[in-house]
C-alpha cells in the first residue's frame, strides 16, 4: 500500500510534508536561540524579585506564542499558496486550529492534501512541548536560585557569632 502511493506520486506529498516540517523545526530553533541569547545577555535567568519574575513570564510566553505564529503561517502559507483553501484567511485559520490540535473539523483540505493536517498537527504538538519544556526549565531555574539565595540567607544569619 505505501509503495502504491508513494508510486501514484504520494513522494512529492512526503516530499513537502518533510519540508514543512524542517522548515517549522528551523524556524522553532532559530526562535529558541533568540530567547535563549536575550536572557543570558539580559541577565534574566537571575531575577531578584517577584515584580521581574511575572514581567518575565509575560514576556517569554508572548515570545513563544510569536514562534508559534510564525509557524502556524509557513503551514497557512502553504495552504494558501497551493489552493487548498479558499482564501487566506481560512489557510491560517484552518493551520491555527490544526497545528494547536484543536480541530474543530469546520473546514477540511481537498482529499489530496489531507494527509498534511496529522502531520502539522503532530508537528505543533512537538513544538508546543518544546516550548513547555524551554518555559518549565527557565521558571524551574528562577525558583531553584531562589530558593538557593533564601538557604544561603538563612544559613548565613543562622551562623554563630565571634566574640
Amino acid at each position: 500500500m505505501l509503495i502504491e502511493f508513494l508510486i501514484a506520486g504520494g513522494w512529492q506529498l512526503v516530499t513537502v510534508t518533510l519540508g514543512l516540517v524542517v522548515v517549522t523545526v528551523v524556524v522553532h530553533a532559530v526562535g529558541f536561540s533568540v530567547l535563549l541569547k536575550v536572557l543570558i545577555w539580559s541577565h534574566a535567568l537571575e531575577p531578584s524579585n517577584p515584580w521581574r519574575v511575572g514581567r518575565l513570564l509575560v514576556y517569554l510566553a508572548s515570545w513563544l506564542i510569536l514562534v508559534h505564529l510564525v509557524e502556524i503561517s509557513v503551514w497557512g502559507l502553504f495552504y494558501f499558496w497551493q489552493g487548498c483553501l479558499p482564501d487566506a484567511e481560512s489557510a491560517f485559520y484552518f493551520s491555527g486550529i490544526t497545528y494547536t490540535t484543536v480541530g474543530y473539523g469546520d473546514l477540511v483540505l481537498p482529499k489530496p492534501w489531507r494527509p498534511l493536517a496529522p502531520l502539522e498537527a503532530l508537528t505543533g504538538i512537538l513544538m508546543c512541548g518544546l516550548s513547555t519544556g524551554l518555559f518549565f526549565a527557565v521558571v524551574s531555574h528562577w525558583i531553584g536560585n531562589r530558593m538557593q539565595r533564601i538557604t544561603a540567607s538563612e544559613h548565613h544569619s543562622a551562623a554563630p557569632m565571634n566574640k
